[in-house]
């Protein structure tokens, strides 16, 4: 279960970057009640989104030449320049060379060898989010990659992370866990097949109190909804959706866990 307390490898931020901040901001408040706070005027737009207070995400402007606007997540690393080191010899790739933010962290931008963007995050004086696994936040985090078992050895050596096969409907599905702790407690995410045509990408999964309705708010509010929702055997009730400008997500509405 994804929590705030990060430990090596587990998913410590995500943000969206788009290219217009306001019409974005906008229709996540309408979705998920979100709130948007500006970092200030040195952040270059880039600001947090909040929940109740607590962030659960942020959101800045799309840099990136050529790029679509995305959600990129970030996972915890104690030593971000080893960590970039250790991807650049693992076969993947340095988008962004590690810079400090501020007094916030250190970060860096990559790409994993099967094409799936992702990001590092050294925690300074921002240790990371600051709700999960509630109504409306990061839930879990799911890569679509065309080698997964080439992915998996790739993480492994960065993170340490142990993993798990279940199976479902059509498909064997990889459960990803963090190297510390029980490893069923660890678990933060997951890894499959891209389906054929899939570009290879981490999605982040919000916990949806009412799926459908989630769906309704973001048909509503210009976005699309990639994949109707729909019960999955043991897991709870899904739905893929993207916003105005392309960023694909997930909502998750979980099944209750046995007593």
């Amino acid at each position: 279960m994804l929590t705030t307390d990060f430990t090596t490898g587990a998913p410590n931020w995500l943000d969206l970057a788009s290219p217009d901040i306001t019409a974005t901001a906008a229709f996540y408040a309408a979705v998920f009640g979100w709130t948007f706070e500006s970092a200030g005027p040195d952040a270059g737009g880039y600001g947090m989104f909040q929940k109740d207070g607590g962030t659960v995400a942020a959101l800045g402007q799309l840099t990136e030449e050529g790029a679509g606007s995305a959600w990129t997540v970030y996972f915890r690393t104690p030593d971000t320049d080893a960590t970039t080191k250790a991807v650049e010899q693992a076969g993947g790739t340095v988008r962004v060379e590690p810079f400090d933010v501020m007094e916030a962290g250190r970060m860096s931008c990559l790409t994993d060898p099967g094409g799936a963007e992702f990001a590092v995050w050294q925690p300074g004086a921002v240790k990371g989010l600051e709700k999960t696994s509630e109504h409306n936040t990061l839930l879990w985090v799911e890569l679509h990659v065309p080698d997964p078992s080439a992915a998996l050895a790739f993480y492994r050596s960065l993170f340490g992370w142990r993993s798990s096969e279940m199976t479902m409907p059509g498909m064997t599905y990889t459960v990803l866990s963090t190297a510390d702790g029980d490893q069923e407690d660890a678990s933060f995410g997951g890894m499959v097949a891209a389906r054929e045509g899939m570009e290879p990408r981490w999605i982040p999964y919000f916990d949806a109190a009412d799926a459908d309705d989630i769906v309704t708010r973001v048909q509503a509010n210009g976005g699309t909804v990639l994949a109707p929702a729909e019960d999955v055997p043991d897991v709870g009730r899904i739905a893929w959706l993207a916003d105005p400008f392309g960023a694909p997500f997930a909502v998750l509405k979980p099944r209750p866990r046995a007593a």
